[in-house]
């Protein structure tokens, strides 16, 4: 680090680091596994593409998946009356209610609870949503018109949400999902996206060199997006999310850590659902949770041996998790190389392997 007295890792400025808006990917790859990877090991870094996992990963590896999709969250709309354009970006159902959803709504201030909107104007029957009460984080009580089930109005008239530092993407829908996404998993506002560089293909091969994978669920939120504002990481309150684990799945990644072989997290959502739901050996049990686990520097890892991942946003939870696994110098260090060597960042972005 350029400063020579050490960061206090207590605090969420020294997570920020500058990066040039160019480098922030715009649009992925032409090819998945094209994309640079970082090879973060024992502190050292070295440079090569995706598809050389093939020869960094060792037979009896075990790859740990999130098989979650991001589902057609956004809806655009016309306010009643008036015809005023109106964005609906739905985060999750309510309890006890399949058309009553949180959400955020676009412009807000001019939404009060109460307010009517037409979606897909023209469609029969007429769609209407109306807009409830404020909840916590911006967000607001929506109900969604009665007349059609919610996954049909989100696949007939809803949008893919990219996230909001991805401005002038010409990317298809399907680029931001994994290859190996879950169409009952549709729950996600965003993607896993350290899984976006896989291809059938990569995965076929990495299979026959006897590297295994594995697949748990976390829906990941629009939390994952919002950097820490409070001065102090331990002062942050943590978004929650929804976890899962197959009995077959616990059995299986249980017994690779018994055989002694590596537990390779494919993104920071399967971090975070298997340190939510081992024990202090590292033993999963299966099941399904809402998890709220905040990974900080100091924290010891119970059931994850290697971590893939992509760049992460300055003062991001994602990054403080990285920082965590791999030491707050070591990855420091390694993002200041990555913008030197003008690595692409964030969803769209590169990778990382860090062992």
């Amino acid at each position: 680090m350029a400063d020579s007295a050490a960061p206090d890792i207590g605090l969420a400025s020294s997570y920020s680091y500058e990066l040039p808006e160019e480098l922030i990917a715009q649009n992925p790859s032409d090819m998945r596994d094209a994309s640079r990877l970082m090879r973060l090991a024992s502190g050292r870094v070295s440079h090569g593409v995706f598809s050389d996992l093939l020869r960094l990963l060792r037979p009896g590896d075990l790859l740990v998946m999130n098989d979650t999709r991001v589902f057609r969250a956004r809806l655009a709309g016309k306010k009643i009356p008036g015809g005023a354009s109106v964005e609906i970006f739905c985060l999750s159902q309510m309890p006890g209610d399949e058309f009553s959803w949180k959400a955020l709504v676009r412009p807000g201030r001019k939404l009060p609870p109460g307010s009517l909107v037409e979606l897909a104007p023209g469609f029969s029957p007429r769609l209407v949503a109306s807009i409830g009460e404020r909840l916590e984080d911006g967000a607001c009580a929506t109900r969604l018109p009665e007349c059609i089930p919610p996954e049909e109005l989100f696949e007939r008239c809803g949008q893919v949400p990219l996230p909001p530092y991805i401005k002038n993407s010409s990317a298809p829908p399907e680029r931001y999902q994994t290859v190996y996404g879950k169409r009952e998993n549709d729950r996600s506002v965003a993607a896993p996206t350290a899984g976006l560089h896989f291809t059938p293909e990569l995965l076929d091969r990495l299979e026959a060199s006897s590297v295994g994978r594995e697949f748990i669920t976390l829906d990941v939120g629009v939390g994952t997006f919002r950097p820490v504002k409070a001065a102090l990481i331990s002062e942050h309150k943590m978004h929650r999310e929804r976890c899962a684990i197959s009995p077959d799945a616990a059995e299986r990644i249980n017994a690779a850590k018994r055989e002694g072989r590596r537990i390779i997290a494919v993104g920071t959502t399967v971090v975070r659902t298997l340190e939510s739901m081992a024990d202090e050996s590292g033993i999963l049990s299966p099941g399904e949770l809402e998890t709220e686990i905040f990974i900080t520097p100091g924290y010891r890892f119970k059931a994850v041996d290697a971590l893939l991942t992509n760049f992460h946003l300055p003062r991001s939870t994602l990054l403080m998790l990285v920082c965590a696994f791999a030491g707050y110098d070591a990855v420091m260090s390694a993002y200041m190389e990555a913008v030197r060597e003008r690595y692409r960042f964030f969803s769209f972005g590169d990778a990382m392997l860090l062992e």
